[in-house]
């Protein structure tokens, strides 16, 4: 029944295919927890006499063991039973344990569960102190990646160097029994001992061979268990710690994806029989009628190039059908209740509703109606993990990553007008620069999705503003964002009312120029897919500029003021990883104060890394010797076509490439003299 397959470093892009059980009663209760529930396991004497860590020579505490129980419960579905002691070594082990933190991330679209959470410390001397029920909070947790989840949140109690701590916990992953789940390895402390029991998915007439891959491990056999688990034990495990801009979690992180399949079939066959199987069950929603073929006229007239066809196509279906589960749809969950399912293209158009597969399958099937060639794509998603086709299995290829790819020529354009913010002619970031299978019913291909050039990702910024002779600063802002700025930009604010965009603005404010007024702040096209994300405000910013008797000392680049440092540590465990190309453009306009000028000005260094990457800063000030202009250019991700180009680099060029943006940085905390009494410069600043 089961058949562990050999270590294979993937670097795949996570995706789920997921099939619906009917799951066997629960056998006991007792089994969806440990032996012994009301019971801690006896504490060893070795362990509470341990000095210092085994794993890691440096930890300040170390996990002694960390066990799972995996089992599958008709009502809740699957339920992870963890069990993990801990040994605290100095005072830095004791800041850093005292505080729980048990995250609940997303698993398939579902909202994870904590549950029965029971913890305890064990002092030096033996003695025991419970953790209170009362004592256990919920909150939201922002990850290094920019992720919020959700925890279950509490303080260990009495914990000193020496105790050890434990604490227990049911996560729920609710929905349907799945063919597929992920199982995490390493803590953000090292561990001596990982032990899973895992339960395979029993069913009724399911008879598929349980199955198991590790990812940037190794793995050892599983052994047969009693009640019909089966265990694996992996030792030492190194802690592990997120990094700014690293890969996606599952690329970089040891963990264990357990599987179900009967057979053994070779990577090319696998894609090639789900290439196949794709586009037959997407025919019929691609259906053209007359309806289709009349809307594809109307859409089209006038038009006389394949691109400026498919662009008005793609137009055409953005405002012609709303995505109603996007956020900033506004339907409230009754009158999603109420909706009728579309269940053609014809549906889709004459409602005007739709998710976002609708939208795309009208897309498609106007395409076709215009004489196009159509095609669904799968795409990976590589802000979970990068895809590898040598893995043989649709796992990495999930529903929602769907696009439509439609014949140009020899070569393959993609759209995806079903997902809201995308702008046309780019898809989600996520699923740029990746393997996409188009669909056929002879011979499916893998073709590269374009990677969007930093150009179409800009943030556009200007400032106008009045220094006063104490170094305040005030003014007014405007930014804009376009491309996958845009998209992040609406996506994180769509959800949110107004007064909490303000809010949130504000706050990002505040935190890097410290105690700002900010007024007149209005968020504009937070919900529009055509228009760029805007925000403007007036600001006062006291002693932006530093007065040292008669000069003031002026930093012109306004936006970087309070920017901490790109990579902030000297070395670097993961790969550097950048989402996306983004590019940016300043300018700043600074009236002087009354008898102030500029006193032997000079502009920042420009700085180049070729085709990847330049930045070109210029201060300059108006003929007048009253206003400092400063331009500020900057593009990362480039390559010499104008597209996307590197956006992974290995940790041996990590010191080259933090060394590129510490210059940077440098060049950006630039500052211009302005002495009291000098007579006003009327040539623009030198280098």
């Amino acid at each position: 029944m089961f058949s562990p397959r050999p270590l294979h470093r993937s670097r795949t892009c996570l995706a789920l295919l997921l099939i619906a059980l009917c799951a066997a009663p629960a056998a006991a209760t007792a089994a969806l927890a440990f032996r012994g529930d009301k019971d801690w396991k006896p504490i060893d004497p070795a362990h509470l006499a341990l000095a210092a860590p085994i794993v890691e020579r440096d930890a300040d505490a170390e996990a002694i063991f960390w066990e799972v129980r995996v089992d599958h419960d008709a009502d809740e579905g699957m339920v992870l039973s963890h069990y993990v002691r801990i040994k605290v070594f100095n005072d830095r082990g004791r800041e850093s344990q005292s505080k729980i933190d048990i995250l609940a991330p997303k698993v398939r679209s579902f909202e994870t569960k904590i549950k029965d959470i029971t913890a305890r410390t064990i002092k030096p001397d033996g003695t025991i102190i419970e953790l209170k029920k009362e004592d256990i909070f919920e909150r939201t947790i922002a990850k290094t990646s920019g992720i919020k989840v959700k925890a279950k949140t509490f303080a260990m109690p009495s914990v000193e160097p020496g105790s050890i701590i434990e604490y227990r916990w049911r996560e729920v992953r609710p929905g349907v029994i799945s063919l597929y789940e992920e199982f995490e390895f390493a803590r953000d402390i090292p561990v001596q001992t990982v032990k899973y029991y895992i339960k395979p998915v029993s069913a009724p007439g399911f008879m598929m061979g349980m199955r198991a891959q590790t990812f940037q491990t190794g793995m050892t056999p599983f052994q047969k268990e009693k009640d019909g688990f089966y265990s694996m034990t992996l030792t030492n495990i190194p802690a592990f710690r997120e990094e700014p801009r690293m890969p996606p979690d599952h690329a970089v992180r040891p963990w264990m994806l357990v599987y179900y399949r009967e057979d053994n079939k070779p990577a090319a066959q696998i894609w090639k029989e789900y290439g196949r199987e794709l586009y037959e069950s997407h025919k019929s929603s691609m259906k053209v009628n007359d309806d289709i073929k009349r809307a594809a006229a109307e859409a089209v007239a006038g038009a006389t190039t394949d691109e400026e066809k498919l662009d008005r196509l793609f137009t055409y279906v953005r405002s012609k059908v709303k995505n109603v589960f996007d956020d900033g749809a506004g339907f409230t969950r009754e009158q999603l209740d109420k909706m009728k399912a579309n269940k053609t293209p014809a549906d889709t158009l004459k409602r005007g509703t739709g998710n976002w597969h609708d939208i795309d399958m009208l897309f498609a099937a106007l395409a076709s109606a215009s004489g196009f060639e159509v095609r669904v794509a799968k795409v990976t998603n590589r802000s979970e993990i990068f895809f590898d086709p040598n893995f043989a299995d649709p796992y990495f290829m999930r529903e929602g990553t769907e696009n439509i790819a439609v014949r140009v020529g020899d070569a393959w354009r993609f759209y995806d007008p079903g997902t809201t913010y995308v702008t046309k002619g780019m898809l989600r970031w996520q699923e740029e620069g990746q393997n996409a299978l188009v669909s056929d019913g002879k011979e499916p291909m893998f073709v590269r999705t374009p990677l969007s050039g930093p150009a179409k990702s800009a943030e556009k910024r200007t400032g106008k503003f009045k220094l006063r002779d104490d170094g305040t600063l005030e003014g007014d802002v405007r930014v804009e964002y376009t491309g996958h700025l845009a998209h992040d930009m609406k996506e994180r604010y769509d959800d949110e009312s107004p007064a909490e965009r303000e809010q949130s603005i504000r706050e990002q404010l505040k935190g890097r120029l410290g105690g700002v007024e900010v007024s007149g702040l209005q968020i504009e096209n937070v919900t529009d897919p055509t228009q760029p994300f805007v925000t403007k405000y007036h600001i006062v910013v006291p002693a932006y500029a530093q007065r040292t008797g008669k000069r003031l000392f002026l930093q012109p680049a306004f936006f970087q003021r309070g920017v901490n440092p790109t990579f902030p540590t000297s070395t670097r465990r993961h790969e550097v990883y950048f989402h996306y190309p983004w590019s940016e453009e300043d300018r700043i306009e600074i009236d002087l104060p009354d008898g102030f000028a500029l006193d032997n000005p000079e502009t920042p260094t420009p700085i180049s890394a070729g085709a990847l990457s330049k930045y070109e800063p210029k201060a300059q000030v108006t003929t007048d010797g009253r206003t400092v202009v400063y331009l500020r250019k900057f593009f990362f991700g480039g390559s010499p076509n104008g597209d996307g180009g590197i956006l992974i680099f290995p940790t041996g060029t990590y010191t080259q490439l933090k060394g590129y943006f510490d210059e940077l940085h440098k060049q950006d905390g630039h500052t211009l003299s302005l002495k009291q009494g000098a007579a006003g410069s009327a040539t623009p600043a030198k280098p």
